[in-house]
């Protein structure tokens, strides 16, 4: 895995922030450049799947299969292990 360059990151406001400047920040982080796997839970049918990266030290990017040029949410290493580990033991429910 490779660490995380913040340098060539870019940088907007969040939505939720005010015109005074509030305390509110998101990043926007290109992933072009990261290797994605499709979910083990996805059908062969293309539904509902899931494709995650395992290049970045710390973290885990998450995007929808379908939308690949869409928006990537990124989860704590030790939040996504505790996610998977709660889907694949029937804790988490729809």
């Amino acid at each position: 895995m490779r660490p995380i360059d913040l340098s060539a990151a870019t940088w907007r406001k969040s939505s939720y922030s005010n015109q005074d400047g509030g305390e509110c920040v998101e990043m926007s982080y290109d992933f072009v450049l990261a290797s994605w796997r499709k979910s083990s839970y996805s059908n062969s049918d293309g539904g509902e799947c899931l494709e995650v990266s395992d290049d970045y030290t710390g973290i885990v990017p998450v995007r929808d299969s379908k939308t690949p040029n869409g928006l990537v949410l990124v989860f704590p290493e030790g939040g996504w292990a505790s996610f998977v580990t709660a889907v694949k033991n029937g804790q988490l429910t729809g």
